[in-house]
């Protein structure tokens, strides 16, 4: 039986080796920044393509001359959130970029992932837009606020309450999501646990050190839009 003791001076070992040794820390702190990096500007981007996805289904439902807008955009979301993400990064890095230079996968990744995320967004945003009684667009328009206006100033701020906890799942599964990039040579935080873990030859602490990282920064972001929720649940109380 090992004892305690050579127990912590093997793991004490294997911390130094994964992180100490040879600055492999800066590897980490790299793999972190892109993985951030590509989880922002899909974030930005699947809130964009989303919301004006939803916009464009809710008036395509109430004006019957824009029944081809609604077919373009169920198309897009039949394709999208029927494939797997995995494929639709295949795709856009080895065929639709592929003769983009290698500096351009990480940002390849996040357009790809915010492609996907819009899909998964649109529908969140169109249930909260449906979930707003109709009157509110009628009393907008009585008050000679444009279609656009009324949606803008007074339909969506009420439906980002409703949808806030389902939108913020969104952005941590998006963030988890972002784990898969290695597959198009792409250094994230995963991929610098691997690379560690081949130069070491030691899997544990690597993948129980980003283990550790990717579950603080979903905690963090679940605090934030607890946050979020409780200041935005101040305005309702009368």
């Amino acid at each position: 039986m090992m004892e305690l003791g050579d127990m912590f001076d093997n793991l004490g070992q294997q911390i130094y080796n994964t992180l100490i040794a040879n600055d492999r820390w800066t590897m980490f702190l790299d793999g972190l920044l892109v993985t951030l990096m590509i989880a922002g500007i899909a974030v930005l981007m699947g809130v964009v393509i989303g919301s004006v996805v939803a916009i464009a289904k809710v008036n395509a439902l109430r004006n019957k001359r824009l029944k081809w807008l609604n077919v373009i955009c169920d198309i897009y979301l039949t394709v999208i959130r029927g494939t797997p993400v995995l494929v639709q990064l295949l795709i856009m890095y080895y065929i639709i970029f592929a003769a983009a230079p290698i500096e351009m996968a990480p940002y390849v990744a996040a357009l790809a992932f915010g492609i996907n995320s819009g899909a998964y967004v649109a529908e969140i945003v169109r249930s909260g837009i449906m979930a707003v009684p109709r009157g509110q667009m009628e009393a907008g328009r009585s008050l000679g606020l444009t279609n656009g206006m009324t949606m803008r100033t007074i339909i969506f701020p009420q439906a980002i309450k409703n949808i806030l906890p389902a939108l913020g799942n969104e952005f941590i599964v998006l963030f988890k999501e972002t784990s898969i990039v290695g597959y198009v040579a792409v250094t994230d935080l995963t991929r610098a646990a691997e690379l560690v873990r081949s130069r070491t030859m030691d899997a544990f602490v690597p993948l129980i050190f980003i283990a550790l990282v990717y579950l603080g920064i979903v905690m963090l972001i679940t605090w934030a839009l607890r946050k979020l929720e409780k200041k935005l649940a101040q305005s309702d109380v009368r």
